[in-house]
């Protein structure tokens, strides 16, 4: 089942602080990708190596408890975090997943994620995904005649 619910503006800056910290941990970011489950991941990440991580932004504890999706995205990451804002009760999140304490200006990890291994023709499938969508933002922004 598609999600097709927009980022709030929290929501936004969180993933602006977020990309901005994985860019300085070698990861190109996307945020709102929709795999090909129909799910839309808040942000993505692929570093040189092809490793992708996954980080689903929550921005209340209501946000947090209200979401059961979640685990649709595992399949397709080598590592999924949880990116809340500060002050929100990080023993909330447990199990195997990351977590990122962010904001505007950056993040900073609290928990890394365990490593699951994406199989190799999903790998090569999200990351073809991911670059064919970043291209194509990059040509709306340069050049916006649509």
């Amino acid at each position: 089942m598609p999600d097709d619910r927009a980022m709030t503006p929290t929501a936004q800056s969180l993933a602006r602080g977020l990309s901005r910290h994985l860019a300085e941990a070698g990861y190109s970011t996307l945020t709102e990708l929709i795999l090909p489950n129909g799910r839309r991941v808040d942000v993505i990440g692929i570093d040189r190596a092809g490793a992708i991580a996954v980080v689903e932004i929550k921005t209340s504890v209501a946000d947090f408890r209200g979401d059961q999706k979640w685990p649709e995205y595992r399949e397709y990451c080598d590592r999924f975090y949880f990116a809340v804002p500060e002050g929100f009760p990080a023993e909330l999140i447990e199990g195997p997943c990351g977590l990122f304490v962010a904001d505007a200006y950056g993040a900073v990890m609290l928990r890394d994620s365990d490593e699951i291994v994406v199989n190799a023709a999903r790998r090569r499938a999200l990351v073809l995904r991911f670059a064919g969508i970043a291209a194509d933002r990059l040509r709306g922004v340069t050049d916006p005649r649509d």
